[in-house]
């Protein structure tokens, strides 16, 4: 079994909705387990401009699935929710990510693991924080907390929902 670390996040429709959704699919996904979530966060568009801003969350999931069935799992999960895909940076209704899967490190043309921009960006270490600041990355080595203490604000806000 593995620890898998997945980014939950929308900006379509019922954002919240959409990502309870998610978590609710992946926890019935035959080999997959929700173990812990973090809160919800109502968060800054990060690259593009003129989009609504996003809900998102990360979660942390205990599977017997490869990494690669897993994103094929998510993959089926986002279009059962709606998602298409036209261009990249597009709004969704729903977007699921394996930021982590265990210490592995994969890097193949559909899917690079670790997530090659989680050190980046404040709505995806803001929530991991929650759940695993001690947490070491694999490549960079330095905790989650360290990745998000050396991170700038600017352009990425990240509110609570319940405050949002």
């Amino acid at each position: 079994m593995q620890t898998a670390y997945i980014g939950i996040g929308s900006n379509l429709g019922n954002k919240l909705n959409n990502c309870l959704k998610a978590i609710d699919l992946m926890d019935m996904t035959p080999g997959c387990r929700v173990k812990a979530q973090s809160d919800f966060f109502r968060t800054e568009p990060v690259g593009v401009e003129d989009q609504d801003w996003y809900v998102n969350s990360v979660i942390s999931l205990r599977t017997n699935l490869s990494v690669q069935q897993l994103l094929e799992a998510l993959l089926t999960i986002e279009k059962d929710l709606g998602r298409k895909r036209k261009r990249k940076w597009d709004p969704r209704t729903i977007d699921l990510d394996i930021l982590l899967f265990g210490q592995e490190l994969n890097s193949g043309k559909n899917l690079t693991v670790p997530h090659p921009l989680m050190h980046e960006r404040r709505f995806v270490l803001v929530p991991m924080v929650q759940l695993v600041p001690d947490l070491i990355h694999p490549i960079l080595e330095k905790s989650i907390i360290e990745l998000l203490d050396a991170l700038p604000e600017e352009r990425q806000t990240v509110i609570p929902l319940m405050e949002a």
